[in-house]
């Protein structure tokens, strides 16, 4: 469940929580609010700077318990590192310790202080709601499949109270921070189920109750014969090989008059094998996480949808399952996509593709003002961008200037990769329109360019977000992005 974030003028020295944050620079500088704790305590902070128990490093955090003079029991001093180069990674990097910190505590609630930090070009309402959605992502727990526990488990954290002043600004943050770390957090424990529980059904399944408990949003969810008679070979054709039927939800919010929606889409590969080409033994059961697009664009939606956004939105999700079997299509196989162009397959395991370029195909029947996508669907942008940005590619610069500003303000971030036509010659075959993969240099690019050619010269941005959706190994998670960066995008629409 989402914490609940209220707005606190109160003084830290005397405020009724189970544990108050303060920030600590390095050198031992403090905060105002550390400075008053301190004072308070008769000098017990400064004593604990003065031993090197607490350095003010960035992005470590210190504990100290009954403190005298002191009405919280437990003070948390978080370090932000040097006072002259706290800047937006440092600040996130610190709000993201203490919501690990406070998570760690038999706690339900805490109160912080961190607003007070200075972070160039950043004001108060941007400092709350990064504080805010930091703490939430740390405080998340995937409980859905372990075994319920009989004995009472220890408080968790379920409210934080930030220090500023009740206003509208101030209230007017935190309610866009509810929103996106609700998403976000449905976007994560979608992405985190199994593949046996998470199959394109379940998906279905969750749009519907989107619908169900918010007036205003209608969902239309599309059945295998339905997408035959539209003509979606290369949807269809990936999903001939699995007992699970393909899915193609299609979800709308009115919210903006007579005006031309926005059009969100997402990769829904609820599990990849590979296909016929099947993958690597190693890290395979994370491809679950293959429909971490659709994830981000469903947790995205929500928000927009709780936050009444003045405008129309459109998202639709084709939810597919990619398995070997003896219907499964096959390299080499010729697929007819709703947009006539036909495709040669060359590799199985180049699907998202073939799913998204008939959901591109199809969305346009709304007239969308923006199309934008989101994918896992290349190893090459993990390999060219690694584990912190998602790759961006349009032909719009407009647009993707946008996309790249609302990543830096949630520090969601996007680089832009090229998506010049010197790619496409990489996609050419002698059998077909195109082919679905471009040979081993510049994937992710040329996986950009074959979407490109769905999208008939609509304003439409691709996210490749293989890096960014979830985190490796047997006790990573899926992170709910691009879900802060595409609500950012279109707040920014509504002014």
């Amino acid at each position: 469940m989402t914490l609940q974030f209220a707005l606190s003028p109160e003084h830290p020295d005397t405020i009724a929580s189970p544990c108050v944050v303060v920030g600590l620079y390095q050198g031992g500088k403090l905060t105002p609010a550390a400075a008053l704790l301190d004072a308070a305590s008769g000098g017990a902070i400064s004593r604990v700077t003065a031993s090197g128990d607490a350095t003010g490093k960035a992005g470590t955090s210190t504990v100290l318990f009954g403190l005298a003079g002191i009405a919280s029991p437990r003070v948390l001093l978080v370090g932000l590192g040097d006072a002259a180069k706290c800047d937006v990674a440092t600040f996130q990097r610190a709000a993201g310790e203490a919501g690990r910190a406070l998570k760690a505590m038999p706690i339900a609630s805490a109160h912080t202080t961190l607003t007070e930090a200075e972070i160039p070009g950043h004001d108060l309402a941007w400092k709350l709601r990064a504080l805010a959605l930091a703490t939430d992502a740390q405080a998340y727990r995937y409980r859905a499949t372990f075994k319920p526990k009989s004995e009472a488990e220890p408080a968790q954290l379920a409210t934080l109270s930030l220090a500023a002043a009740d206003d509208a600004t101030a209230r007017t943050a935190l309610t866009q921070a509810r929103a996106i770390a609700e998403g976000v957090r449905f976007a994560r424990e979608l992405g985190n189920l199994p593949p046996n529980i998470c199959n394109p059904a379940h998906v279905a399944a969750q749009a519907q109750r989107i619908a169900q408990q918010h007036a205003g949003v209608d969902v239309e969810v599309l059945e295998r014969e339905d997408m035959a008679k539209l003509g979606m070979g290369a949807l269809l054709g990936v999903a001939q090989g699995s007992a699970n039927a393909p899915k193609l939800i299609v979800l709308q919010w009115r919210g903006g008059g007579d005006a031309r929606p926005y059009a969100l889409v997402g990769k829904g590969i609820t599990f990849d094998s590979g296909g016929i080409s099947l993958k690597p033994g190693a890290g395979r059961e994370e491809m679950k996480f293959d429909m971490c697009g659709a994830a981000g664009v469903l947790g995205a939606f929500l928000a927009a949808v709780e936050l009444k956004l003045p405008l129309n939105l459109v998202c639709v999700v084709p939810a597919v399952e990619n398995m070997p079997g003896g219907n499964s299509y096959r390299p080499s196989d010729i697929l007819t996509s709703m947009s006539g162009l036909t495709i040669e397959v060359l590799n199985t395991d180049a699907e998202g593709r073939l799913i998204l370029c008939d959901a591109l195909t199809y969305v346009q029947k709304f007239d969308p003002q923006v199309i934008i996508d989101a994918a896992t669907l290349t190893g090459a942008c993990v390999v060219a961008l690694g584990k912190h940005a998602s790759g961006l590619m349009t032909r719009d610069d407009e647009l993707a200037a946008q996309l790249l500003a609302a990543g830096e303000r949630t520090h969601d971030r996007a680089w832009r990769l090229p998506l010049w036509d010197d790619y496409q010659s990489q996609l050419e075959t002698g059998f077909a329109d195109l082919a679905n993969i471009g040979g081993k240099y510049g994937g992710a690019i040329t996986a950009g360019c074959f979407l490109s050619r769905f999208t008939n010269g609509r304003r439409w941005a691709h996210l490749d977000i293989a890096g960014t959706a979830w985190i490796d190994g047997r006790k990573g998670s899926a992170t709910g992005r691009p879900v802060p960066l595409l609500v950012q995008y279109l707040l920014d629409r509504c002014g």
